[in-house]
């Protein structure tokens, strides 16, 4: 009712739920009190032989009728369903989703925390800390990625080493935090490729992780890739971390037949990894990030480099006198 800035509509509803349960009230009075005579017909007739009797209805029904409205009215006055009104117990539905989720919180924060103090790697060999965590993933990314986290055409694998945008555990993290947005340019609309060339370069794209192919298209493809695909695949089609995928290995998102990869390069794609940064929050992605890198797939964080030691200090008077 807060869409409506009118009054009258508070009114409105409330006229028409108290309107309606008085009216089946005074319905169900006049047919109580209606006269019936046992075996005696209404003068109804159908289908030639079709009769209806006028034949009251047994008491213990109708009070059960009497005893619904009676509650009805408790009903309303106890919970909101009067226009604005909000009843006595002051309920809402995101009054207690709200109390649930504090009361959720105050049960497995702190587990949740607990794990949160812990570096991701740590997280990821705790079998506790595992079993929290395929919960979750079961819950929140399984409709994408699988239960077994292999994905499906357009949804990547979490389970292999490929990873689109990066898979040590800050950028798994970073993912499902802030989400990702991927898209593939069309290139098969005017003033891009014609037909012939697209052709020519599905063939190139399949020579280069050794694929079946056109060796004369995909020689001409080669020519145009690196004017038409370089910029984000790389001249050799290794691809780039967070641009573009690898285009010379085995893992295919959408598919590695000519039909799909020339649909691609034709079309384009666009993809889209939601944020579960702001739902989850940090200690549920924390857990659910060690899962995800704990699948076998997870890439090391380079080694940091020991820092340099600064030479010690040369006394002034053993310095070699500046030349002049």
């Amino acid at each position: 009712m807060s869409d409506f800035v009118s009054g009258f509509w508070n009114i409105y509803v409330v006229g028409i739920v108290l309107v309606s349960i008085i009216g089946c009230g005074v319905f169900l009075w006049s047919q109580s009190t209606a006269r019936h005579v046992e075996g005696e017909t209404t003068g109804h007739v159908w289908d030639e032989d079709l009769q209806e009797y006028s034949n009251p209805l047994p008491s213990w029904w109708r009070w059960l009728f009497y005893i619904t409205i009676v509650f009805s009215l408790f009903y309303l006055a106890m919970y909101p369903g009067l226009g604005t009104y909000k009843g006595q117990f002051n309920w809402s539905s995101s009054g207690q989703y709200d109390g649930e989720m504090k009361k959720a919180e105050e049960q497995y924060g702190p587990i949740f925390k607990k794990f949160q103090s812990q570096e991701i790697r740590t997280v990821a060999a705790n079998s506790e800390a595992k079993e929290m965590g395929q919960r979750l993933f079961l819950t929140y990314c399984s409709q994408c990625h699988g239960s077994d986290a292999k994905g499906g055409k357009g949804f990547p694998n979490l389970a292999d080493n490929d990873w689109l945008f990066g898979g040590t555990a800050d950028q798994i993290k970073e993912t499902i935090l802030k989400g990702r947005d991927a898209m593939m340019p069309a290139k098969g609309v005017k003033p891009d490729l014609n037909g012939d060339q697209i052709k020519d370069l599905a063939s190139y794209v399949r020579s280069l992780s050794g694929l079946a192919n056109d060796s004369i298209r995909a020689q001409r493809g080669k020519e145009l890739f690196a004017a038409a695909c370089g910029a984000c695949h790389g001249p050799e089609g290794k691809g780039t971390v967070g641009v573009a995928p690898n285009l010379a290995d085995k893992v295919w998102l959408y598919g590695s037949s000519e039909e799909t990869i020339i649909e691609t390069i034709s079309k384009g794609r666009t993809n889209r990894m939601p944020a579960f940064g702001e739902f989850l929050g940090d200690a549920k992605v924390h857990l659910l990030t060690a899962y995800v890198y704990g699948l076998g797939g997870g890439v090391k964080d380079a080694p940091v480099a020991a820092p340099v030691e600064a030479p010690a200090a040369v006394p002034a008077e053993a310095a070699p006198a500046e030349k002049k």
